[in-house]
């Protein structure tokens, strides 16, 4: 039996020791791979999308952008960061990526995430919608759903990699289990549940970050009026409920008396562009 075959049969079996995590919000999660092993594997992911994109001329200058997107991100952080202190020492940074038809923005574990141009101009965003949009994104990676979506991943490649034992593909060739269900977690789609709990923690770390709270409703009237008859690639990736928009109107009201007389002091924020990486706080 192959290495690979076997990491994947040890962690598969070690589910049953992993049933019982429970998220920020109390729910029960299903993590196959822990949530430190997906923050390493996060890193090795991004890191090589990085020179992906760096590669394809596809980095962001635009320094403008990366002031505000660092200025927005850390007092946003720095909300999650008051809530959750086990993630201060996360390398947070935010890849501006230059693809002005793309509407979209994702996060890895261990807080690596990343803005498409075409996100803030397609959408004229405001600071307090942006900010909403980084709290839902930080709000992925605090609640360890790239560990969740790995952990499909994980499932999905146990059965590819049996396929290849019965034609003897040699193990040798293939990456890690886990490097590859990082790389494969990027194209996943978060569950509904994920992005219920994402919007619930989100709108709750913006909010405390100071921002407007019912720009969270404003932000997803743009995001459909944008898909038209094609749905944007943010909203095609997040499944989303039709009462979506509703909820998040609740949530606001709900949540509203958390927003501080003062904004917290920003944290430390990595953006990664074409002209520099640049770390403020």
């Amino acid at each position: 039996m192959g290495w690979l075959f076997r990491i994947v049969l040890a962690l598969v079996a070690a589910a049953s020791l992993s049933a019982c995590v429970t998220s920020p919000t109390g729910r029960t999660q299903l993590l196959i791979v822990p949530p430190d092993l997906a923050i390493v594997e996060s890193a090795r992911a991004y890191a090589a999308t990085v020179r992906e994109l760096t590669n394809e001329d596809k980095l962001l200058d635009d320094p403008r952008l990366a002031g505000r997107v660092r200025a927005i991100t850390g007092r946003v952080v720095a909300a999650a960061v008051s809530r959750y202190p086990h993630t201060a020492n996360w390398r947070w940074s935010v890849a501006l990526i230059d693809e002005p038809t793309v509407v979209n923005a994702w996060c890895m574990a261990g807080g690596r995430m990343a803005v498409y141009s075409g996100l803030v101009e397609r959408l004229a965003l405001s600071d307090d919608e942006l900010a909403h949009i980084m709290g839902h994104e930080i709000a992925h990676a605090v609640a360890n759903h790239t560990a969740e979506r790995m952990s499909v991943a994980l499932l999905t490649q146990a059965g590819l990699i049996a396929a290849a034992r019965a034609v003897d593909e040699d193990d040798g060739e293939m990456l890690t289990a886990a490097a590859v269900a990082a790389r494969l977690a990027l194209t996943l789609p978060n569950s509904r549940v994920s992005e219920a709990e994402a919007d619930q923690m989100g709108i709750e770390f913006a909010i405390r970050a100071g921002y407007e709270p019912y720009a969270a409703v404003s932000l997803w009237r743009k995001m459909e009026a944008e898909g038209g008859a094609r749905m944007p690639q943010f909203l095609s990736s997040h499944p989303s409920p039709a009462n979506r928009r509703e909820a998040l109107a609740a949530l606001a009201s709900d949540l509203g008396h958390l927003r501080p007389e003062a904004p917290p002091p920003t944290h430390a924020v990595e953006i990664i562009s074409a002209a520099k990486r640049e770390t403020g706080s």
